[in-house]
């Protein structure tokens, strides 16, 4: 991917990653399209951006996104970089009496459903051109689950799985398919106090790695890993699974 130069989608770019990697991508002399649910952050972040556009959709609505996606289309024929970054989060408890599984659904509707139905709207304008990315944010979840938000961690390995996949699928078009799996970052993904929670890695610090990847183009099995999730990446090879699982369950109980 080239860093500048291209019409870029970012969704969940209101907030955390999102908005983090549509600022810096902005700043690159980049054209960037933000999407999220709330009209008034979008304002906000495109105000402070002059340039950006901002663009309102509830991503876990088929229907809306089917109408976002031509809407993208007409209005962006040139685009080359998909971010498929909206996400959310959430616990769920298979010890109670009653288990609650609104969460999951709206989970696996946001971060799965939603992204392969968005990925597979916009695949064709991405081949339409002589050169396009599609990125994709997973987490290190991916590869070693957070026992108190099963559902979450995985859809982030499914994800992995589908991106390995049409990876293969895509390789003899123009669309290059990367994985941004971040570690445990200063976001409120998880609540509010994750964004100041000393065990996170800087919001700041690690939207900077990335961009030192994209620019240095340092991508190994179009996996996009800061140096701090290579050990969840690589857990289970190294014998580590188990020490990080324990660990992950022992973070939920403090």
């Amino acid at each position: 991917m080239n860093i500048s130069g291209n019409t870029i989608l970012v969704t969940g770019g209101t907030s955390g990653i999102g908005r983090a990697l549509a600022e810096a991508l902005h700043s690159k002399g980049n054209r960037v399209i933000i999407a999220g649910r709330r009209q008034a952050l979008l304002d906000e972040v495109t105000g402070r951006n002059p340039g950006m556009v901002g663009i309102a959709v509830d991503l876990s609505d088929t229907v809306a996104i089917a109408k976002f996606a031509e809407s993208v289309k007409r209005q962006f024929p040139e685009l080359n970089v998909l971010v498929n970054n909206a996400g959310i989060a959430g616990l769920e408890d298979y010890t109670a009496e009653s288990i609650d599984l609104t969460r999951a659904y709206s989970t696996i509707q946001t971060n799965i459903t939603g992204v392969v139905q968005l990925s597979a709207a916009l695949l064709p304008t991405l081949r339409a051109q002589p050169k396009s990315t599609l990125i994709v944010t997973t987490s290190g979840l991916a590869f070693v689950p957070f026992p108190p938000g099963p559902v979450y961690s995985a859809t982030k390995a499914f994800m992995h799985n589908w991106l390995d996949a049409i990876r293969v699928q895509l390789k003899k078009t123009s669309v290059e398919v990367l994985e941004l799996a971040p570690p445990y970052v200063q976001t409120e993904l998880g609540g509010p106090q994750q964004a100041s929670d000393p065990r996170a890695m800087p919001l700041e610090d690690y939207t900077s790695e990335v961009i030192q990847i994209l620019e240095s183009n340092d991508i190994e099995k179009g996996e996009i890993l800061v140096q701090r999730v290579k050990p969840l990446r690589t857990a289970e090879r190294d014998g580590k699974y188990q020490e990080f699982l324990d660990m992950f369950a022992g973070m939920h109980d403090e």
